[in-house]
């Protein structure tokens, strides 16, 4: 790879996709014995939200609040809020 001016590099399309380093990554270059490593400190934020969504459906389901609703939910949790006086 040749760097320029700026400092700047590519990193070859065979490496980004196997990588998975996209748009909005973030990666490092870490100094070693034989030289640098490229470290990939966040892959592609399309990729972030997918695995969030994989995330989230996996836990829907898993939280039981014993037949409350979010509202008495929140109340039980927080106590009742006074400055709102009675519902």
């Amino acid at each position: 790879m040749r760097v320029t001016e700026k400092g700047q590099v590519t990193i070859p399309k065979e490496i980004r996709d196997r990588l998975k380093i996209g748009p909005g990554s973030q990666v490092e270059f870490i100094p070693d014995d034989k030289g640098a490593r490229l470290v990939v400190v966040s892959g592609n934020l399309d990729d972030s939200r997918e695995d969030f969504a994989a995330w989230l459906k996996s836990m829907s389901g898993t939280f039981d609040t014993g037949g409350m609703t979010a509202d008495e939910f929140m109340e039980w949790l927080r106590g009742p809020r006074d400055e709102l006086g009675p519902r």
